[in-house]
């Protein structure tokens, strides 16, 4: 039997911001074509619906957003600066248009493979430290959008073999200008595999 099993769509269903903290410690299984590829999640933010000034789905449901309409558990796959790729989990019921960014993993199986799909890196910390980087090593594009979690694919998120104990300290979100002060990004506390950024007001909080 797999040791990897889908975390069930109930789990997505809950508050973004409940999601995107209970996202911390679980896995990020990507089957490619020659290996099983594991990532410990360590960094995530809560990007809500119409109230979130920050979030995509903010004004109005267009093509590059729709699937953020979804019901959770789906995959929102977008393009950065001409280069980057960043990976979302859609949040709560149909209709509200939330969706949790993961920003930083920790590489826990196939790190080879993550290291060949990443390309030159100084060292193991910089390979899956931020959104880009997650995304490149653990070879995640745009086909992948609206892919479900919950199902057992190409990709879906686990529960780890062994629950970890571990501090999660929320700040405020990292590169945006609107809703900039809220604190919806939330990572685990001393993990070296997380964005290196450091705001002055950073909160454990649990």
């Amino acid at each position: 039997m797999d040791k990897y099993k889908p975390i069930g769509r109930k789990f997505y269903l809950r508050d973004t911001v409940t999601v995107s903290k209970d996202l911390l410690g679980k896995l990020i299984v990507r089957k490619t074509k020659y290996e099983t590829l594991i990532a410990k999640i360590t960094e995530s933010e809560a990007y809500r619906g119409s109230d979130d000034p920050a979030s995509h789905s903010h004004r109005k449901i267009t093509n590059r957003n729709k699937v953020m309409f979804d019901t959770g558990g789906r995959v929102y796959v977008y393009f950065i600066y001409g280069n980057y790729n960043c990976f979302n989990i859609v949040t709560e019921k149909k209709g509200t248009g939330s969706a949790v960014l993961i920003r930083a993993a920790e590489p826990v199986e196939g790190i080879e493979e993550m290291k060949s799909f990443r390309g030159k890196i100084k060292n193991i910390y910089e390979l899956t430290n931020g959104p880009g980087k997650l995304c490149k090593a653990l070879n995640i594009d745009k086909t992948f959008y609206g892919k479900d979690v919950t199902e057992e694919g190409e990709i879906f998120i686990s529960y780890p073999q062994r629950k970890e104990k571990f501090e999660i300290v929320s700040t405020k979100r990292i590169g945006i200008s609107k809703g900039a002060d809220l604190p919806f990004r939330f990572f685990i506390k001393d993990n070296p595999f997380v964005t290196k950024h450091k705001f002055n007001n950073e909160i454990i909080i649990q």
